[in-house]
């Protein structure tokens, strides 16, 4: 299959880890639907590490376990699917999953088998306890065979945390998105690293196979599994329009069954979202400004000749920055201007004498969609 649009949905690792059930599933998609998100595009309700037992049974098929999964997994993908869903799982190209559960090595074809018949439509694969011996691309390789023969669309999740040179080899594995980074945590200083980490790889992602810089920690607020110090309301805005801009996949993290206003309004933000969603699929490029690696400009092509432009101030104290549209595409001598709305104030902007500009606070960004009009 192939993926036109970075996937969105929810994943159960960032707060929940080992202790996740049936009932934690299906009550979280429930969720998905009566608070909005499901329709501003958050689609995969997708179960992460230790949901099985950690023995495969007699003809060595996985086997989730029955204390957390009553009903079996065919269960709950059937149930998700009656709401319109999506249903993801995990396994992990090692000998063991991160979590020291059953893993899919040189079992790929069977484990495919069986999240097919389960009526698994996303598959999140980790890179844990790989024998030195294996090559890693070809192991991605051969799951991603087994899956686009397994006789069901699913899309398939590499995860291998952009070691060995995964950039370069992604491609050619099937995947639908590739992780480029190191686990995500729920602290700033998570965040800005990730968001440097993006700088010499831009190329490396779009349609197809989307560059995916790791589940959202977007209203966590330091609670969870990866909780840690938490984050202000602010640096969440920042994480997310980052992840928008650079078309990552947008992967919840939080407890959505406890969402608050606050947050929903960040994670469904119209403006990012048709940013994140935008159909043109066009690689986003850096300007540093200042010559500064904590203050970048994202830019990004889009649909219809509209252009977003993103002022991220990773640094720890207010900036005033300024672009030329020189460098946007828009030469002062072409007569035309850059015109359109600030994502999260919805505030109308524009360039003046050849510049586009805004004043950002320490730990923040200004995001705007942007289209070219005459002066």
């Amino acid at each position: 299959m192939i993926a036109y649009l970075p996937p969105m949905g929810w994943n159960t690792w960032n707060t929940f880890a080992q202790d996740i059930s049936e009932e934690l599933i299906l009550s979280s998609a429930e969720k998905l639907l009566s608070t909005g998100l499901k329709a501003a595009g958050y689609e995969y309700v997708v179960v992460d590490d230790c949901w099985a037992l950690r023995e495969r049974d007699g003809r060595g098929r996985l086997v989730p376990d029955p204390q957390k999964f009553p009903h079996g997994m065919k269960y709950v993908a059937d149930r998700l699917h009656a709401m319109g869903l999506k249903f993801g799982m995990y396994s992990c190209a090692g000998a063991m999953t991160c979590a020291g559960y059953p893993a899919s090595f040189n079992r790929e074809y069977l484990d495919a088998r069986t999240f097919a018949s389960w009526g698994v439509d996303f598959l999140k694969y980790d890179y844990c306890f790989k024998p030195a011996s294996a090559d890693g691309k070809n192991l991605y390789r051969r799951m991603g065979l087994a899956l686009a023969s397994s006789g069901r669309k699913i899309l398939f999740s590499g995860c291998s945390w952009g070691v060995d040179a995964t950039h370069e080899w992604i491609g050619s594995t099937g995947a639908n998105m590739w992780r480029s980074t190191p686990d995500i945590f729920d602290t700033f200083d998570s965040v800005k690293d990730i968001i440097k980490r993006q700088y010499d790889i831009l190329p490396y992602g779009g349609v197809g196979c989307f560059n995916d810089m790791d589940m959202l920690v977007v209203g966590m607020h330091g609670k969870g599994n990866v909780g840690l110090s938490g984050c202000t309301d602010d640096e969440y805005r920042l994480h997310f329009a980052a992840w928008c801009v650079l078309a990552s996949p947008l992967m919840i993290g939080c407890d959505i069954r406890n969402l608050d206003e606050t947050t929903k309004g960040i994670l469904t933000d119209p403006t990012l979202l048709s940013i994140a969603k935008d159909p043109r699929g066009n690689r986003p490029y850096l300007i540093r400004f200042a010559d500064s690696d904590d203050l970048p400009v994202f830019v990004r092509a889009l649909e219809g000749g509209d252009l977003a432009v993103g002022f991220f101030n990773l640094s720890d104290g207010a900036v005033n920055f300024w672009v030329s549209a020189d460098d946007l595409g828009v030469p002062e001598i072409s007569g035309k201007i850059l015109a359109g709305v600030e994502a999260y104030t919805g505030q109308k902007v524009r360039s003046a004498n050849g510049v586009l500009s805004a004043r950002v606070e320490a730990h923040a960004c200004s995001v705007m969609r942007l289209r070219v009009a005459q002066r």
